[in-house]
């Protein structure tokens, strides 16, 4: 069953990010997962929730975006990623 990461990203350095993008998508697509949106426009319908930039990534599965997140090529990634922005990050299960 498919599954969804919820990604509340805040950008501090933009350079460093999109070197971190860049070299994270090709992990994403051997994961079978794929970006479903990347920080477009959002509009806050209820609530004073003010994400700072959103993300939506789709996985096989909870268990592959489990796996993926605790990989050693994707940790040493992560590294990087807190270097340059800070996150929130979701996962839930689809329907």
């Amino acid at each position: 069953m498919a599954a969804y990461a919820i990604v509340d990203l805040e950008v501090f350095d933009i350079e460093l990010y999109l070197r971190y993008s860049l070299a994270v998508r090709p992990l994403l697509e051997a994961a079978g997962a794929r970006y479903l949106a990347r920080g477009g426009q959002f509009l806050v319908l209820e609530g004073d929730y003010q994400p700072s930039r959103l993300i939506l990534v789709e996985f096989p599965s909870l268990a592959s975006m489990e796996s993926f997140y605790e990989s050693e090529s994707y940790q040493a990634l992560e590294i990087q990623r807190r270097e340059c922005s800070r996150a929130n990050i979701l996962g839930v299960e689809g329907l």
